[in-house]
């Protein structure tokens, strides 16, 4: 019996139908392959490739690492204006995540990029940034930070040569007249640390405040030790860091790279940090161009 064209032609159909059910039942799904990728390992969650593969991650310009801080780049972040020379704290920095990341001094790239633009919102043209920036949830909300790369202290700044410069306590500042800027961890630490016997001078703008320490209408004014830096060195020459305080508990106030925001560059870039951190290349960056550059002793 011969059986009809078109009933022969449902069979195979059918016939071929369950076969392929069959084997697309037993083929790893890509819902399942995605699923099972780790997440913040570096993994691409489609094709299971390394995007943090070292030298061939996904940067601004394929090969090179692209690293952007402001102009002036001051001491002790950096040494002589020149990021590009490896000295100086920062410039040390990029150079050893840049390496933990597969790229030789030669593939990486210097941009100029002012302070505040940084971490605003809107596309970056740099890979990562480093120019002190402190990591908080505000600026989260624009940008990726990396881990923290350095651990925040506020400072206490005197003239030259004065009783305030003299201290070497937290004991030593309380019958001084201190000022700060106006919302600051400054300003809490003159309240809540030093305990003055008297009002702390509170300013609008660290400039004012700058200005009172210029014109002897304080003896000594509080700022995180990178503002310190900076005012030492660039704006107020004759004054010097007295010394820092200790971190008063809690998670300690923070620098990160700065990445752009949903950065694929994130998590590869964390991981380098985390790795310098632990190994002790960062303690020994920190103590070569920070330690011994600007002498500031811990205030107890």
């Amino acid at each position: 019996m011969h059986i009809a064209p078109r009933v022969l032609r449902r069979a195979l159909a059918g016939a071929t139908v369950a076969l392929l059910a069959t084997a697309v039942g037993c083929a790893p799904q890509p819902e399942e392959k995605a699923a099972s990728a780790p997440s913040g390992t570096g993994a691409d969650a489609a094709s299971g490739a390394n995007v943090c593969a070292e030298g061939k991650l996904a940067t601004e310009t394929a090969g090179k690492l692209t690293v952007a801080t402001d102009e002036p780049a001051y001491e002790p972040w950096f040494k002589d204006g020149k990021p590009s020379n490896g000295k100086g704290f920062e410039s040390a920095v990029a150079y050893a995540v840049a390496e933990q990341l597969g790229y030789d001094r030669s593939a990486v790239v210097w941009q100029s990029v002012p302070f505040n633009k940084a971490f605003a919102p809107g596309a970056k043209t740099f890979d990562f940034d480093i120019n002190q920036v402190s990591i908080s949830d505000e600026r989260k909300k624009a940008v990726d930070f990396s881990s923290g790369y350095y651990d925040v202290r506020q400072a206490v700044i005197a003239l030259k040569g004065t009783k305030a410069a003299k201290a070497k306590s937290v004991a030593d500042l309380k019958g001084l007249k201190l000022g700060a800027q106006v919302g600051t961890t400054s300003l809490d630490y003159i309240d809540d640390v030093v305990k003055p016997t008297g009002q702390p001078a509170v300013y609008a703008k660290n400039d004012q405040a700058k200005s009172a320490l210029k014109n002897g209408q304080v003896d000594a004014i509080v700022t995180d030790l990178p503002t310190a830096f900076y005012i030492t060195a660039a704006e107020v020459t004759d004054a010097e860091i007295v010394g820092q305080f200790e971190n008063q508990g809690g998670t300690p106030e923070q620098f990160g790279l700065v990445l752009d925001k949903g950065s694929a560059l994130t998590s590869c870039v964390s991981a380098a940090v985390d790795a310098l951190r632990a190994d002790g290349t960062l303690a020994k960056i920190e103590q070569e161009w920070l330690s011994d550059a600007v002498d500031a002793p811990v205030l107890k």
